[in-house]
């Protein structure tokens, strides 16, 4: 089944909400367990805010990644989709659930995701948060740039994000976790989602499987030679072998990005 990559809420570590498709995000399943906290897989604890981009999207709980490419705007997956007023965005955090004094809270003040987003392909998976305030640029929250050109195949990238660290079970991540994984080649995404990836997606991660992005990780950000090339989108299952993540392609919807980003 294909699964996106935001936080599940369920009684067992089955994740999915009885859809086709999974996404690496928040499902709200009918059930009364409390929130299942997910990590990346295969991966390590990144050094304490060297990612000053990353952002947890948060609903008194963290519940999709986001990733800040200006003072203003956040952007995540629109999968990612909650009102905006019922969420804050977090900057500068590393432990998730520790006050560190380098966090920035955020309210969101407006959401704008892509008008040919398709929540059953998960076709333009991409979404823009504009903050009620500019953040304080520093040390600790920094953006992230907009790429220049699409990545290569081979193209080393990093994925970070507080998501499932497991395949088949889920473990409570407390620090921002980092795994290096790089692009794949269109025939390679295509061969393992036959008939399933659009022109707004792309492949990264090992064929053989062993790391990946899993729920939780939604949203955030896959970052190759310093660009944003990826937004976690979805996958079948985590880190399974012939099935490697897929992100949404950065770099084929900058047109729209910079639309939203000048008109609003």
């Amino acid at each position: 089944a294909r699964k996106t990559r935001r936080k599940s809420i369920a009684v067992s570590p089955k994740r999915g909400c009885g859809s086709d498709i999974v996404t690496r995000s928040e499902c709200f399943c009918l059930s009364a367990a409390a929130p299942l906290d997910d990590k990346i897989v295969g991966g390590y604890e990144c050094k304490a805010h060297s990612q000053p981009w990353q952002a947890s999207l948060n609903i008194g709980y963290h519940f999709c990644g986001g990733s800040l490419i200006n003072d203003r705007w956040i952007i995540s997956a629109a999968h990612c989709w909650i009102n905006p007023f019922a969420q804050i965005a977090i900057l500068g955090e590393h432990h998730i659930w520790q006050y560190e004094g380098t966090e920035q809270y955020m309210s969101v003040d407006a959401i704008y995701w892509h008008q040919s987003y398709d929540y059953q392909t998960l076709d333009h998976d991409i979404m823009l948060l504009k903050l009620a305030h500019p953040v304080t640029v520093n040390e600790f929250v920094q953006p992230i740039a907009l790429p220049k050109a699409c990545p290569a195949a081979g193209d080393m990238c990093v994925v970070s994000g507080w998501g499932n660290i497991y395949t088949d079970q889920v473990f409570n991540p407390f620090n921002l976790q980092c795994v290096d994984i790089p692009i794949l080649s269109q025939q390679d995404c295509d061969n393992s989602y036959p008939g399933q990836i659009t022109s707004t997606m792309v492949c990264a991660g090992y064929l053989e499987g062993g790391k990946d992005s899993c729920q939780g990780d939604s949203g955030g950000p896959l970052v190759c030679n310093g660009e944003l090339q990826g937004i976690v989108s979805w996958g079948y299952g985590c880190a399974q072998p012939g099935y490697p993540g897929v992100y949404t392609k950065v770099c084929a919807l900058l047109p729209w990005i910079k639309e939203i980003l000048s008109n609003y």
